[in-house]
């Protein structure tokens, strides 16, 4: 029958699209995947030594120092980014006496809303196996400073501070008028969490929270990892980054 087969020409230009989409979705994936990988974190910070301890669970990763002191710290990771990519953050401030806590997210991102309650339980469990802490900082990274707001928003006895980190959250809930004490650190080159997303949100956190902008720094800098898509180019150091994010966590556990 007239019509019933297929130009050769098209057909073969249609194999070489189909075929182009996929290189470049696999190229894409392998890129985005790689960029989220753990970079530039020597083993040693994940390692006990005399000062510290470290524990390592599907849970959360933990350093515990020898000598704690009554505050401890309680740590969200940003959505696809490892416990350990923040050990160059928040491993000092352990060797400092504080007792920190890092919350793993189930699969990484947490792409469910069930998958991030899950990293809540997750923190509130940390809060009451440990009684010895008397005073307790909840932080988080992006996605982490989301879910470390919907846990001040809870209450929870012992937490007395809140800090933020490159995270436009809270977006949909009202602290306004909670009693703990907030620090919102945000960076100026940040291209997922910027600085107009930062200051939209103002309003629904506390008169008293304290402001730190972090002139040349950028979302990814805040942990060791690679470039994320769409983030701003910094003109600081991760060092540089992470050293003015420490001071802050250590100012709200003081």
């Amino acid at each position: 029958m007239e019509g019933a087969h297929l130009n050769p020409k098209r057909s073969s230009l249609k194999r070489w699209v189909r075929l182009g989409f996929i290189t470049w979705a696999i190229i894409s994936t392998s890129w985005l995947l790689n960029s989220y990988r753990t970079q530039g974190v020597a083993q040693t910070l994940l390692i006990s030594d005399a000062k510290v301890t470290v524990e390592s669970s599907r849970e959360a990763l933990a350093f515990l120092p020898r000598f704690a002191a009554s505050s401890g710290l309680l740590f969200i990771v940003g959505a696809g980014v490892a416990a350990e990519a923040y050990a160059p953050l928040l491993r000092p401030i352990a060797e400092q006496g504080h007792p920190v806590f890092v919350v793993r997210l189930p699969y990484s991102i947490a792409p469910l809303e069930r998958h991030q309650r899950t990293a809540i339980e997750r923190g509130r469990l940390i809060l009451k196996s440990h009684e010895e802490v008397a005073r307790w900082v909840i932080a988080g990274h992006s996605l982490g400073g989301a879910l470390a707001s919907r846990m001040a928003a809870d209450g929870a006895e012992k937490i007395t501070a809140v800090v933020l980190i490159g995270t436009s959250h809270p977006k949909t809930i009202d602290l306004s008028h909670s009693r703990l004490s907030f620090t919102k650190v945000y960076a100026s080159n940040d291209g997922i969490a910027t600085v107009e997303m930062i200051k939209a949100t103002r309003d629904l956190l506390p008169r008293t929270t304290r402001w730190i902008e972090i002139e040349g720094g950028n979302h990814s800098q805040f942990a060791h990892y690679g470039h994320q898509l769409f983030d701003g180019s910094p003109t600081i150091t991760r060092e540089q980054q992470q050293e003015k994010t420490r001071m802050a966590v250590l100012a709200s556990l003081e």
